[in-house]
């Protein structure tokens, strides 16, 4: 018997966002890998395999594993699989285990970026779109923080931390930023200023920020 893996796009973090077709596989799936927060997002749900950070490869390795024994397998990831999200990983690990990528399935949703660019009323095809989560090297925003185009980046560390340390290799104290934290909570946040303003500022980790030109 053949398994199957979906791995699902769940949007910015409310069940607003959720599409269709994310609701109606994880109804008919067998089992239902994912953080805690994502799972809560679905009324119907059959068995449900919750992971945190640190047991994120184990918990997907098993999620892969019972989809090789021939079960449905809706894999979980916040906003859209492929940017940020745990699609490179669930590939893998099915290569690892003998697992078909024929029958795996991705089923794209809404990133938080995209969200952003919606609010900020960006026209985001023609941006610098970057993500430094899980990544230190954060100095590759610096070739294109001055091309001319908007930039939208998912953080690595504190907003703030990114805003000093673009301050401190010479971008203008006075370059105008916005930082959308917590897109589609009832807490959103948006807040336009200065970079040198975000530098001194708290946010929660949950934030994309966006320098403009």
């Amino acid at each position: 018997m053949t398994g199957k893996i979906y791995i699902i796009g769940i949007g910015p973090g409310s069940s607003e966002y959720l599409t269709k077709k994310a609701i109606d596989t994880v109804e008919m799936s067998d089992y239902t890998v994912g953080s805690t927060r994502a799972i809560e997002l679905f009324d119907d749900v059959q068995n449900t395999i919750p992971f945190n950070v640190k047991e994120l490869l184990d918990t997907l390795e098993k999620g892969v594993k019972l989809a090789v024994n021939g079960n449905v397998v809706s894999i979980l990831s916040t906003g859209d699989p492929g940017f940020s999200g745990v699609l490179n990983t669930v590939l893998r690990l099915s290569d690892e285990n003998g697992f078909s990528r024929q029958n795996i399935e991705v089923i794209p949703g809404i990133s938080s970026l995209q969200l952003a660019a919606a609010r900020c009323h960006i026209q985001w095809d023609n941006a610098n779109v970057m993500t430094f989560h899980g990544r230190e090297n954060i100095e590759d925003i610096l070739p294109v923080i001055n091309n001319g185009k908007t930039t939208i980046a998912l953080p690595s560390r504190k907003v703030k931390d990114m805003a000093q340390f673009l301050l401190d290799n010479g971008v203008e104290s006075d370059r105008k930023v916005t930082v959308c934290e917590r897109l589609s909570y009832p807490d959103e946040k948006i807040v336009t200023t200065t970079l040198d303003e975000i530098a001194s500022s708290e946010f929660t980790y949950m934030c994309i920020i966006v320098i403009y030109p």
